[in-house]
């Protein structure tokens, strides 16, 4: 048999490519991946050491601790990262104001909730006596008819004294005064 030649006056197209592997093909694309790769990881690694530190900051207020806590995301990569998430305090700093002014809220309502003297129930602002135990809880101004606390001597509403109680200050001509007006009313 004899050799087969090649002409090589023909088109590149004509000539006879291998079909199989080609190794430069293939190292070309192993590189670039690895390159795209190492670049994911690395930025990964920064955004992580970023985060720790920003995440750390917002929840204490010692300034040490977000240093500390990025460098050891940063020497240990992935396992620094559950290192840092297992020690971390649970709540931001923030979380912790909202949360102790919903507590201070929550209380000052339960102090503000009245309570009858005699008996200890919750009872309402506008109610006279207890329905529980018929202890009484506020009087009326007979002057202009709203509610009074018990131990108040002149109403806040229309200014008027209590009746019984002495008006500071006063002489027996205004006292005699007031009593013949109130009986011509």
């Amino acid at each position: 048999m004899r050799p087969r030649r090649l002409c090589y006056n023909l088109p590149i197209a004509a000539k006879e490519q291998p079909m199989g592997f080609n190794p430069t093909l293939t190292r070309n694309l192993l590189v670039i991946a690895t390159v795209w790769g190492g670049a994911f990881l690395a930025a990964l690694w920064v955004s992580l050491v970023f985060w720790t530190y920003r995440d750390m900051r917002a929840r204490g207020r010692d300034p040490l601790a977000p240093i500390l806590a990025a460098l050891v995301v940063a020497v240990l990569s992935l396992p620094g990262l559950l290192v840092y998430l297992i020690l971390r305090p649970s709540r931001t700093l923030d979380e912790e104001y909202q949360r102790t002014l919903e507590e201070e809220a929550l209380l000052q309502a339960v102090e503000e909730a009245a309570r009858c003297p005699g008996c200890g129930r919750r009872v309402k602002e506008n109610w006279m006596v207890c329905p529980h135990c018929h202890t009484k809880l506020k009087k009326v101004c007979h002057h202009c008819g709203k509610l009074m606390e018990l131990s108040w001597n002149i109403c806040p509403y229309c200014g008027t004294p209590a009746p019984g109680v002495r008006k500071e200050g006063g002489t027996l001509d205004d006292a005699l005064q007031t009593i013949a007006q109130a009986s011509e009313d």
